[in-house]
C-alpha cells in the first residue's frame, strides 16, 4: 500500500486540497489549447476526408472542395454563434445533456449525453491515430507499429491529465500553438508563391470509380463536417475557466471559430490550386508541406507540430467526459463513482474510463483514421440538435432581454445542424455510422437500468416514515473496557442497524461522519438529533477528500485517550441483490478495511444490511 502511495505521488504529484479548486482554472489562452483541441486539429483531416470521397467521381471533381468548404465554414459560425447563447444562458456550464433535460426532458437529454461520450471516446480515437498516421508519413519504418504507438499515447496523455487541470494546460499550450502557427505559416507561404508565379504541378486524371451525384457530394461534405467536432467543448467546460467565467468562456469560443474557420478554408485552399491528394500512408498536410516547403526544417516542423496536436486534440474529450461523467452520475445515470474528485481534483475514474474505451477502439481499428472517421460526427451533430433545440424552447420559457434575437440565432442553428445530422446519417450509415445509430438507445438503456438500481436502493434504505425516537441518556462509564465507533456515510436503515449493534457490544459509542465537501452538515445534524439522540456524531474535516486518512487520524487520537482498550471500528453495509449491482457503489467497506489493516486496527466489524 505505501509503495503503491508513493508511486503515485511521483507520477501524479501530490494530493491538493479542496480549496486549490480556484487555482486550478484556465486563462483564455491556456483555454483554447486544452478545450479547443481537437477542433483546431481536425483541419488537419477534415479536408483529406471531403477530397477522399470526391475522388471517387474522378479527378475532375475535386474542384467541389471549395464550395463545400465554404458552407462548412457558414456552418462554423453559426454553431458558434448559436453557442455563445448556450454559455450567456447557462454561466456555470450548459452542455448539451444539461440544457437538453431541462428543456426537453428526460429521455432527450440522456440521448445527447449518450452522443456526446460516444462521440468524446471516438474524438480519442480518431486524433490519435491522426496523429501516428503523420508521424508514419514522415517516418514510414514505423507503420507496423502503429497500435502501440497509439496505445502508448493514450497511456501518457491520461497521465498528464491524471496531474489535473492546469498541469495539462500547460503542457498542451506549446503544442496548440506550434500547430496554429504552422498552419499559418504554411497558408501565408503557399499564397505567396501563388501570387510571385509558382508553376503549379497539373493533377493527374484520375478516371472515375462511381458516378458525381447529390448523394456523393453529401457525403463528402458530411465528411468534411468532422471540421466541427469539438466545437461545443468550450459551452461544456465553463467553470474551467477563470472568473468571470461565462465571459472568458464566449471569448474563447469566439477565437476558436475565427481561428478554425481561416485554418479549414485556407487548407481547402492550397489544395486546390495546388491540386495535390491525400497519397497512401501520407496525409494531405504532408503533401502540402512537401510541395510548398520542400524536405527541409519547415516541413518536419509542421509534421511535428501536426502530430503533438493530433495526439493532444484527444485532451478536449479528458476535459469534458470526466466532467460529463460527473453530471450523470450525480443524477444516479451512472456510477457514483464518476462524480468523485480524484487526489488532483480531477475527475480520474472518468479519464480512466475514456482510456480504456479509446484503447479498444484504438486495438479493433487497428488506429486506422478512416475506417473511424464513418462513425465520427454522427454523436457530436445529434448533440449539437437537441442543445439548440433546448435553447430554443429556454428563450421561449424565460423571454428575458433580447430573447427573440436569441431564440433566432439557436433556432437557425437547431435547423442547420438537423439538417446536417440527416445527410452524415444517410451518406454514412452503411459505412458503419449504423453503428452509433445501434449504440445511442443501448447506452441510454443502460443509463436507465443504472438510475432504477439506485431508486430502489434509495426505497430500500429510507428512513422516511421512522418516528424519531428518544432514546434515554447512554450512562457514563468510569473505566471504559469496550468503545465502539460507528462510521456513518449516510443516515440510512443500514446505518440505523449498526447503531442497534454498537449499542449491544460497547460501553461508549461514538458516530463518525467524514465530510470530503459534500455534506449538508445542517441537513445531518437535525436528522441525527431526531433519530439518534443518545449517540454524539463528530463530523471530520477531510480537504484532501479522503475518507481513509481522516478516520484514521480519529482512530488513533481516539485510542491515545483510551490506552489498553480494544477499540471497534463499526462499518455499516449494505448488500446488493447481485453481485455485477456492488458495481454501481463506492465498496468503501472494502476499501477502508484494506487500508486499516495496513493501519494494524485490531477489531473492524462490518454490519450489514440485505437489499
Amino acid at each position: 500500500m505505501y509503495t503503491y502511495s508513493r508511486l503515485k505521488r511521483v507520477l501524479l504529484g501530490e494530493s491538493l486540497p479542496t480549496s486549490a479548486s480556484v487555482h486550478e482554472r484556465l486563462s483564455n489562452a491556456t483555454g483554447l489549447a486544452v478545450l479547443a483541441s481537437d477542433a483546431l486539429s481536425s483541419v488537419a483531416y477534415a479536408t483529406q476526408e471531403t477530397l477522399l470521397v470526391l475522388l471517387l467521381a474522378g479527378s475532375s471533381s475535386l474542384s467541389l472542395s471549395l464550395p463545400i468548404s465554404g458552407i462548412i465554414v457558414l456552418l462554423l459560425a453559426i454553431v458558434a454563434l448559436s453557442y455563445r447563447q448556450t454559455i450567456k444562458a447557462y454561466p456555470n456550464g450548459g452542455g448539451a445533456y444539461i440544457v437538453a433535460r431541462e428543456n426537453l426532458g428526460t429521455y432527450p437529454g440522456l440521448i445527447a449525453a449518450a452522443s456526446l461520450m460516444i462521440d468524446y471516446i471516438l474524438t480519442v480515437t480518431v486524433s490519435i491515430s491522426a496523429g501516428i498516421a503523420a508521424l508514419t508519413s514522415a517516418v514510414p519504418s514505423l507503420l507496423p507499429y502503429t497500435v502501440e504507438l497509439c496505445l502508448v499515447c493514450i497511456v501518457l496523455i491520461m497521465f498528464a491529465n491524471l496531474r489535473g487541470l492546469r498541469e495539462s494546460g500547460k503542457i498542451f499550450m506549446v503544442p496548440t500553438y506550434a500547430f496554429i502557427v504552422g498552419i499559418f505559416v504554411l497558408i501565408g507561404c503557399g499564397l505567396f508563391q501563388q501570387a510571385t508565379g509558382h508553376v503549379l504541378p497539373a493533377l493527374e486524371n484520375i478516371p472515375a470509380k462511381e458516378p458525381l451525384g447529390l448523394f456523393l457530394i453529401a457525403r463528402a461534405f458530411a465528411a468534411g463536417c468532422t471540421a466541427l467536432t469539438g466545437v461545443e467543448a468550450i459551452s461544456d467546460g465553463v467553470l474551467a475557466f477563470k472568473p468571470p467565467e461565462w465571459k472568458n468562456a464566449r471569448l474563447t469560443l469566439t477565437y476558436l471559430g475565427v481561428i478554425l474557420g481561416v485554418m479549414f478554408l485556407g487548407i481547402s485552399y492550397l489544395a486546390h490550386i495546388y491540386q495535390v491528394i491525400p497519397k497512401e500512408n501520407e496525409t494531405l498536410l504532408s503533401v502540402l508541406g512537401k510541395d510548398i516547403f520542400g524536405l527541409g526544417i519547415f516541413y518536419y516542423y509542421l509534421q511535428a507540430a501536426t502530430l503533438l496536436i493530433l495526439l493532444l486534440a484527444a485532451n478536449t474529450s479528458y476535459a469534458d467526459f470526466p466532467r460529463l461523467c460527473y453530471f450523470l452520475a450525480r443524477d444516479g445515470f451512472l456510477p457514483r463513482q464518476l462524480s468523485l474528485l480524484g487526489d488532483r481534483l480531477v475527475y480520474s475514474n472518468g479519464i480512466n474510463l475514456l482510456s480504456f474505451c479509446a484503447a479498444v477502439l484504438i486495438i479493433i481499428f487497428r488506429g486506422d483514421t478512416t475506417a473511424v472517421i464513418p462513425l465520427y460526427a454522427v454523436g457530436v451533430f445529434t448533440s449539437f440538435t437537441l442543445s439548440q433545440s433546448g435553447m430554443v424552447i429556454h428563450w421561449f420559457k424565460e423571454r428575458g432581454k433580447g430573447w427573440q434575437s436569441s431564440a433566432l440565432m439557436n433556432g437557425i442553428g437547431a435547423v442547420a445542424t438537423t439538417g446536417v445530422l440527416a445527410v452524415i446519417v444517410a451518406t454514412k450509415f452503411l459505412l458503419g455510422a449504423w453503428v452509433v445509430v445501434v449504440t445511442i438507445p443501448i447506452v441510454v438503456s443502460l443509463f436507465l437500468a443504472i438510475n432504477r438500481h439506485y431508486r430502489y436502493v434509495a426505497a430500500r434504505l429510507s428512513i422516511q416514515g421512522i418516528a424519531p425516537i428518544s432514546y434515554p441518556p447512554r450512562p457514563k462509564v468510569k473505566a471504559v473496557k469496550h468503545p465502539a465507533v460507528v462510521l456513518v456515510g449516510q443516515l440510512h436503515r443500514g446505518t440505523l442497524e449498526a447503531l442497534d449493534y454498537a449499542r449491544l457490544i460497547a460501553d461508549e459509542v461514538v458516530a463518525v461522519h467524514v465530510d470530503i465537501g459534500l455534506t449538508d452538515r445542517a441537513k445531518l445534524q437535525a436528522a441525527w438529533q431526531d433519530l439518534q439522540s443518545d449517540i454524539p456524531l463528530e463530523i471530520l474535516e477531510s480537504p484532501y477528500r479522503s475518507v481513509t486518512e481522516a478516520l484514521t487520524h480519529f482512530l488513533a487520537l481516539f485510542e491515545e485517550q483510551r490506552p489498553g482498550v480494544f477499540l471497534t471500528l463499526i462499518i455499516p453495509a449494505f448488500v446488493t441483490r447481485n453481485w455485477w449491482e456492488g458495481l454501481l457503489h463506492n465498496q468503501t467497506a472494502f476499501f477502508l478495511k484494506a487500508a486499516l489493516r495496513a493501519k494494524r486496527s485490531r477489531v473492524v466489524t462490518t454490519v450489514r444490511y440485505y437489499l
